[in-house]
Protein backbone atom coordinates (compact mmCIF):
# COMPACT_ATOMS: atom_id res chain seq x y z
CA UNK A 1 0.00 0.00 0.00
CA UNK A 2 1.05 3.65 -0.07
CA UNK A 3 0.52 7.47 1.52
CA UNK A 4 -2.92 7.34 -0.79
CA UNK A 5 -4.49 5.52 2.21
CA UNK A 6 -4.77 8.61 4.15
CA UNK A 7 -8.28 9.09 2.82
CA UNK A 8 -9.52 6.35 5.72
CA UNK A 9 -9.91 10.39 7.72
CA UNK A 10 -12.66 10.39 5.35
CA UNK A 11 -13.81 7.14 6.45
CA UNK A 12 -13.67 7.45 9.62
CA UNK A 13 -17.28 7.68 10.39
CA UNK A 14 -18.77 5.92 7.71
CA UNK A 15 -17.11 2.98 7.14
CA UNK A 16 -17.00 3.37 3.76
CA UNK A 17 -13.81 4.12 1.19
CA UNK A 18 -14.12 7.50 -0.47
CA UNK A 19 -14.66 7.44 -4.57
CA UNK A 20 -10.94 8.05 -5.71
CA UNK A 21 -10.96 11.44 -6.76
CA UNK A 22 -9.04 15.02 -6.37
CA UNK A 23 -11.90 17.30 -7.77
CA UNK A 24 -14.70 18.42 -6.58
CA UNK A 25 -16.98 15.32 -6.50
CA UNK A 26 -15.07 14.40 -3.95
CA UNK A 27 -17.81 11.68 -1.97
CA UNK A 28 -17.94 9.56 1.16
CA UNK A 29 -21.04 7.60 0.52
CA UNK A 30 -23.73 8.41 3.12
CA UNK A 31 -23.79 11.35 5.98
CA UNK A 32 -21.54 10.15 8.72
CA UNK A 33 -22.74 9.13 11.70
CA UNK A 34 -22.59 12.25 13.60
CA UNK A 35 -24.57 14.01 11.46
CA UNK A 36 -27.06 10.94 11.26
CA UNK A 37 -27.19 11.21 15.05
CA UNK A 38 -27.91 14.89 14.61
CA UNK A 39 -30.71 14.85 12.33
CA UNK A 40 -32.42 13.22 14.79
CA UNK A 41 -31.35 15.22 18.05
CA UNK A 42 -30.01 18.48 17.27
CA UNK A 43 -33.16 19.88 15.47
CA UNK A 44 -34.00 21.80 18.56
CA UNK A 45 -30.62 23.55 19.28
CA UNK A 46 -28.96 26.57 18.41
CA UNK A 47 -26.08 24.64 16.53
CA UNK A 48 -27.25 20.93 14.95
CA UNK A 49 -23.84 20.24 15.38
CA UNK A 50 -20.61 21.80 15.82
CA UNK A 51 -17.10 20.38 14.06
CA UNK A 52 -13.78 21.73 15.69
CA UNK A 53 -10.11 21.07 14.50
CA UNK A 54 -6.66 21.75 16.00
CA UNK A 55 -4.45 21.56 12.90
CA UNK A 56 -4.78 24.10 10.35
CA UNK A 57 -4.81 22.19 7.34
CA UNK A 58 -3.02 24.20 5.30
CA UNK A 59 0.47 23.91 7.70
CA UNK A 60 2.49 21.07 8.43
CA UNK A 61 1.19 18.42 6.15
CA UNK A 62 2.89 17.51 3.17
CA UNK A 63 0.14 16.55 1.23
CA UNK A 64 -3.29 14.68 1.26
CA UNK A 65 -2.68 11.14 -0.54
CA UNK A 66 -2.22 10.32 -3.99
CA UNK A 67 -4.81 10.92 -6.41
CA UNK A 68 -7.27 11.53 -3.28
CA UNK A 69 -8.81 15.06 -2.64
CA UNK A 70 -7.38 17.12 0.46
CA UNK A 71 -11.46 16.83 1.34
CA UNK A 72 -11.15 13.61 3.28
CA UNK A 73 -8.22 14.69 5.41
CA UNK A 74 -9.83 18.23 6.31
CA UNK A 75 -13.06 16.70 7.70
CA UNK A 76 -14.28 13.57 9.53
CA UNK A 77 -17.99 15.00 9.08
CA UNK A 78 -19.85 14.86 5.91
CA UNK A 79 -23.52 15.73 5.33
CA UNK A 80 -25.91 14.25 2.60
CA UNK A 81 -27.35 15.93 -0.52
CA UNK A 82 -30.26 15.73 -2.23
CA UNK A 83 -29.49 13.47 -5.47
CA UNK A 84 -31.82 12.66 -8.49
CA UNK A 85 -33.92 9.13 -8.49
CA UNK A 86 -31.62 6.64 -9.05
CA UNK A 87 -28.43 8.07 -8.34
CA UNK A 88 -26.24 7.27 -5.33
CA UNK A 89 -26.57 9.59 -2.36
CA UNK A 90 -24.00 12.50 -2.84
CA UNK A 91 -21.94 13.99 0.22
CA UNK A 92 -20.25 17.06 1.52
CA UNK A 93 -17.36 18.06 4.00
CA UNK A 94 -18.42 20.04 6.74
CA UNK A 95 -15.50 22.75 7.53
CA UNK A 96 -13.82 21.85 11.23
CA UNK A 97 -13.50 25.11 13.17
CA UNK A 98 -9.67 25.81 14.00
CA UNK A 99 -10.12 29.37 15.70
CA UNK A 100 -11.43 29.26 19.69
CA UNK A 101 -12.54 33.00 18.97
CA UNK A 102 -15.09 32.01 16.51
CA UNK A 103 -16.57 29.23 18.03
CA UNK A 104 -17.19 31.49 20.72
CA UNK A 105 -19.18 33.97 19.10
CA UNK A 106 -21.06 31.03 16.99
CA UNK A 107 -21.68 29.72 20.75
CA UNK A 108 -22.11 33.06 22.96
CA UNK A 109 -22.55 35.72 20.27
CA UNK A 110 -20.06 38.06 19.61
CA UNK A 111 -17.56 39.88 21.78
CA UNK A 112 -18.86 41.74 25.20
CA UNK A 113 -20.22 41.24 28.29
CA UNK A 114 -23.09 38.43 28.83
CA UNK A 115 -25.78 41.68 28.94
CA UNK A 116 -24.32 43.29 25.90
CA UNK A 117 -25.10 40.09 24.34
CA UNK A 118 -28.39 40.14 25.17
CA UNK A 119 -29.34 43.37 24.25
CA UNK A 120 -28.04 42.80 20.60
CA UNK A 121 -30.20 39.91 20.96
CA UNK A 122 -33.57 41.72 22.26
CA UNK A 123 -32.69 43.85 19.04
CA UNK A 124 -32.38 41.08 16.36
CA UNK A 125 -35.70 39.98 17.39
CA UNK A 126 -37.56 43.33 17.69
CA UNK A 127 -36.30 43.95 14.20
CA UNK A 128 -38.07 40.73 13.05
CA UNK A 129 -41.16 41.09 14.98
CA UNK A 130 -41.59 44.36 12.91
CA UNK A 131 -41.10 42.57 9.37
CA UNK A 132 -43.55 39.30 10.19
CA UNK A 133 -45.93 42.04 10.77
CA UNK A 134 -45.45 44.21 7.46
CA UNK A 135 -45.26 40.52 5.47
CA UNK A 136 -48.37 39.83 7.44
CA UNK A 137 -50.57 43.08 5.81
CA UNK A 138 -48.44 42.59 2.10
CA UNK A 139 -50.31 39.04 1.69
CA UNK A 140 -53.80 40.45 1.66
CA UNK A 141 -52.72 42.19 -1.65
CA UNK A 142 -50.43 39.46 -3.15
CA UNK A 143 -51.72 36.57 -5.61
CA UNK A 144 -51.63 32.94 -4.53
CA UNK A 145 -48.27 32.12 -5.87
CA UNK A 146 -46.66 34.99 -4.48
CA UNK A 147 -48.22 34.07 -1.10
CA UNK A 148 -46.17 31.33 -0.71
CA UNK A 149 -43.49 33.08 -1.69
CA UNK A 150 -44.43 35.32 1.30
CA UNK A 151 -45.18 32.48 3.72
CA UNK A 152 -41.98 30.46 2.61
CA UNK A 153 -39.88 33.61 3.93
CA UNK A 154 -41.88 34.07 6.96
CA UNK A 155 -40.69 30.20 7.99
CA UNK A 156 -37.36 31.22 7.47
CA UNK A 157 -37.94 33.99 9.75
CA UNK A 158 -39.68 31.77 12.35
CA UNK A 159 -36.27 29.62 12.03
CA UNK A 160 -34.21 32.92 12.79
CA UNK A 161 -36.44 33.92 15.76
CA UNK A 162 -36.01 30.27 16.73
CA UNK A 163 -32.27 30.32 16.85
CA UNK A 164 -32.26 34.21 18.58
CA UNK A 165 -34.18 32.59 21.64
CA UNK A 166 -31.95 29.89 21.87
CA UNK A 167 -28.89 31.89 21.70
CA UNK A 168 -30.68 34.35 24.14
CA UNK A 169 -31.22 31.58 26.32
CA UNK A 170 -27.14 30.38 26.64
CA UNK A 171 -26.19 33.74 26.59
CA UNK A 172 -27.86 34.26 30.11
CA UNK A 173 -26.89 30.56 31.43
CA UNK A 174 -23.26 30.38 30.33
CA UNK A 175 -22.33 34.14 31.84
CA UNK A 176 -19.33 35.64 32.45
CA UNK A 177 -17.32 34.10 29.86
CA UNK A 178 -14.22 35.39 28.41
CA UNK A 179 -13.70 35.57 24.72
CA UNK A 180 -10.49 33.27 23.44
CA UNK A 181 -7.80 35.63 22.19
CA UNK A 182 -7.31 33.89 18.73
CA UNK A 183 -5.59 30.42 17.73
CA UNK A 184 -2.95 29.36 20.63
CA UNK A 185 0.17 28.28 19.28
CA UNK A 186 0.38 25.55 21.35
CA UNK A 187 -1.64 22.13 21.07
CA UNK A 188 -2.16 21.47 24.58
CA UNK A 189 -3.78 25.28 25.17
CA UNK A 190 -5.70 24.70 21.88
CA UNK A 191 -7.15 21.40 22.20
CA UNK A 192 -8.44 22.32 25.86
CA UNK A 193 -9.89 25.55 25.09
CA UNK A 194 -11.82 23.51 22.16
CA UNK A 195 -12.87 21.00 24.88
CA UNK A 196 -13.75 23.90 27.28
CA UNK A 197 -16.30 25.34 25.03
CA UNK A 198 -17.24 22.11 24.24
CA UNK A 199 -18.17 21.30 27.52
CA UNK A 200 -20.28 24.90 27.83
CA UNK A 201 -21.87 24.25 24.41
CA UNK A 202 -22.86 20.74 25.82
CA UNK A 203 -24.14 22.38 29.40
CA UNK A 204 -26.31 25.40 27.72
CA UNK A 205 -27.74 22.94 25.18
CA UNK A 206 -26.36 24.87 22.51
CA UNK A 207 -25.40 21.81 20.48
CA UNK A 208 -25.77 17.69 21.63
CA UNK A 209 -23.23 17.01 18.82
CA UNK A 210 -19.77 17.73 17.81
CA UNK A 211 -16.43 16.43 16.21
CA UNK A 212 -12.89 17.28 16.87
CA UNK A 213 -10.06 16.06 14.71
CA UNK A 214 -7.06 16.17 17.01
CA UNK A 215 -4.60 15.41 14.17
CA UNK A 216 -4.21 14.93 10.46
CA UNK A 217 -2.97 12.49 9.26
CA UNK A 218 0.39 13.67 7.28
CA UNK A 219 0.68 16.14 9.71
CA UNK A 220 4.58 16.49 10.73
CA UNK A 221 3.80 18.37 14.16
CA UNK A 222 6.04 17.84 17.30
CA UNK A 223 4.27 18.57 20.42
CA UNK A 224 5.17 20.14 23.98
CA UNK A 225 2.71 19.91 26.48
CA UNK A 226 3.12 20.74 30.36
CA UNK A 227 5.38 18.64 32.77
CA UNK A 228 3.49 15.77 34.93
CA UNK A 229 4.17 12.84 37.04
CA UNK A 230 2.96 11.18 33.83
CA UNK A 231 4.74 13.15 31.27
CA UNK A 232 7.89 14.31 32.69
CA UNK A 233 9.88 14.65 29.53
CA UNK A 234 7.28 17.57 28.78
CA UNK A 235 7.07 16.97 24.86
CA UNK A 236 8.05 14.61 22.43
CA UNK A 237 10.39 14.46 20.10
CA UNK A 238 9.44 12.65 16.90
CA UNK A 239 6.46 13.87 14.58
CA UNK A 240 2.93 12.41 14.34
CA UNK A 241 3.42 11.29 11.12
CA UNK A 242 7.01 10.19 11.23
CA UNK A 243 6.82 8.56 14.71
CA UNK A 244 3.85 6.23 12.86
CA UNK A 245 6.21 4.82 10.64
CA UNK A 246 8.38 3.19 13.62
CA UNK A 247 9.73 0.58 11.74
CA UNK A 248 8.45 -2.19 14.25
CA UNK A 249 11.86 -0.77 16.71
CA UNK A 250 10.79 -1.18 20.23
CA UNK A 251 12.47 2.17 20.68
CA UNK A 252 10.63 3.97 18.29
CA UNK A 253 7.47 2.01 19.54
CA UNK A 254 7.79 3.56 23.07
CA UNK A 255 8.60 6.94 21.84
CA UNK A 256 5.39 6.84 19.49
CA UNK A 257 3.40 5.12 22.17
CA UNK A 258 4.46 7.98 24.92
CA UNK A 259 2.76 10.55 21.89
CA UNK A 260 -0.85 8.58 22.10
CA UNK A 261 -0.51 8.04 25.57
CA UNK A 262 -0.36 12.08 25.97
CA UNK A 263 -2.93 12.61 22.95
CA UNK A 264 -5.21 10.18 24.87
CA UNK A 265 -4.70 12.28 28.25
CA UNK A 266 -6.50 15.50 26.63
CA UNK A 267 -9.13 13.20 26.09
CA UNK A 268 -9.42 12.49 29.63
CA UNK A 269 -9.65 16.14 29.76
CA UNK A 270 -13.01 16.94 28.40
CA UNK A 271 -14.21 13.81 29.99
CA UNK A 272 -13.64 15.15 33.73
CA UNK A 273 -14.69 18.46 32.33
CA UNK A 274 -18.30 16.61 31.05
CA UNK A 275 -18.19 14.83 34.77
CA UNK A 276 -17.92 17.94 36.79
CA UNK A 277 -21.00 19.46 35.25
CA UNK A 278 -24.18 17.83 37.12
CA UNK A 279 -27.20 17.11 35.17
CA UNK A 280 -30.44 16.10 36.88
CA UNK A 281 -29.92 12.70 39.26
CA UNK A 282 -26.35 12.23 37.17
CA UNK A 283 -23.70 14.61 35.32
CA UNK A 284 -23.19 15.14 31.57
CA UNK A 285 -20.66 12.74 31.69
CA UNK A 286 -23.79 10.02 32.00
CA UNK A 287 -26.03 11.42 29.84
CA UNK A 288 -22.88 11.86 26.96
CA UNK A 289 -21.36 9.50 24.95
CA UNK A 290 -17.80 9.94 23.74
CA UNK A 291 -16.06 7.78 20.70
CA UNK A 292 -12.35 8.35 20.55
CA UNK A 293 -10.14 6.33 18.10
CA UNK A 294 -8.02 5.87 14.96
CA UNK A 295 -8.30 5.53 11.32
CA UNK A 296 -5.60 2.79 11.57
CA UNK A 297 -4.52 -0.09 13.43
CA UNK A 298 -0.86 -0.93 12.47
CA UNK A 299 0.38 2.70 11.03
CA UNK A 300 3.49 1.52 10.42
CA UNK A 301 2.23 -0.86 7.51
CA UNK A 302 -0.90 1.36 6.61
CA UNK A 303 -3.56 -1.74 8.13
CA UNK A 304 -7.08 -0.33 8.58
CA UNK A 305 -8.30 -3.67 10.32
CA UNK A 306 -8.27 -4.16 14.13
CA UNK A 307 -8.27 -0.26 14.85
CA UNK A 308 -8.37 0.71 18.28
CA UNK A 309 -11.78 2.67 19.77
CA UNK A 310 -13.18 3.26 23.20
CA UNK A 311 -15.99 4.53 24.38
CA UNK A 312 -16.69 6.92 27.38
CA UNK A 313 -19.67 7.67 29.37
CA UNK A 314 -22.97 6.62 29.98
CA UNK A 315 -25.16 7.10 26.82
CA UNK A 316 -27.64 7.90 29.64
CA UNK A 317 -27.84 4.44 30.69
CA UNK A 318 -26.98 2.75 26.90
CA UNK A 319 -23.68 1.85 27.67
CA UNK A 320 -21.74 -0.01 30.53
CA UNK A 321 -18.28 1.35 31.29
CA UNK A 322 -15.04 -0.49 32.69
CA UNK A 323 -14.66 -2.92 30.62
CA UNK A 324 -11.98 -3.87 27.17
CA UNK A 325 -14.19 -5.77 24.88
CA UNK A 326 -11.39 -7.72 22.44
CA UNK A 327 -12.73 -9.50 19.01
CA UNK A 328 -11.14 -12.10 16.65
CA UNK A 329 -8.90 -10.31 14.57
CA UNK A 330 -10.02 -9.27 11.07
CA UNK A 331 -13.35 -10.71 11.98
CA UNK A 332 -15.68 -6.98 12.93
CA UNK A 333 -15.62 -4.17 11.03
CA UNK A 334 -15.62 -0.48 11.88
CA UNK A 335 -19.01 -0.15 10.52
CA UNK A 336 -20.59 -2.59 13.00
CA UNK A 337 -19.56 -0.62 15.93
CA UNK A 338 -21.10 2.46 14.23
CA UNK A 339 -24.29 0.78 13.88
CA UNK A 340 -24.42 0.27 17.40
CA UNK A 341 -23.62 3.68 18.28
CA UNK A 342 -26.49 4.75 16.12
CA UNK A 343 -28.72 1.70 18.22
CA UNK A 344 -27.60 3.97 20.80
CA UNK A 345 -29.38 6.72 19.69
CA UNK A 346 -32.57 4.88 18.50
CA UNK A 347 -31.70 4.60 14.98
CA UNK A 348 -31.97 1.39 13.47
CA UNK A 349 -30.37 2.13 10.11
CA UNK A 350 -29.78 -2.06 10.38
CA UNK A 351 -26.00 -1.44 8.22
CA UNK A 352 -23.67 1.00 7.68
CA UNK A 353 -20.67 1.05 5.45
CA UNK A 354 -18.77 -2.18 5.48
CA UNK A 355 -20.47 -3.10 8.76
CA UNK A 356 -22.12 -7.10 8.77
CA UNK A 357 -24.32 -7.08 12.06
CA UNK A 358 -23.75 -5.27 15.80
CA UNK A 359 -20.79 -5.80 17.88
CA UNK A 360 -21.49 -8.21 20.12
CA UNK A 361 -21.38 -7.71 23.91
CA UNK A 362 -21.26 -3.97 23.44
Amino acid sequence: TTGSDHWVAGAYLTAIKPKKTAGADATVGSPTIDQVIAQKIGNDTLLRSLQLAVEDPNASSSNCGEGYSCAYTNSISWIGLPSPPGEPMGTAPLPMELDPQVVFERLFGSTGTPEMRAARLLRRRSILDSLARELARLKNDLGPADRRTINQYTEEIREIERRIELAAKASTEVPNVDLPPGIPEQFDEHIKLHYDLLALAFKADITRVATVLGARDLTSRVYTYPKSPLFPEGGTSVSFHGGSHHQEDPAQIRRYAQLNRYHVSTLGYLAEKLRSIPDGDGTLLDRSLILYGSNMGNSNQYHHYDVPHFLVGGADGRLKGNRHIAYDRKTVTSGNLLVSLLDMYGIEQGQQGDGTGRLEDL
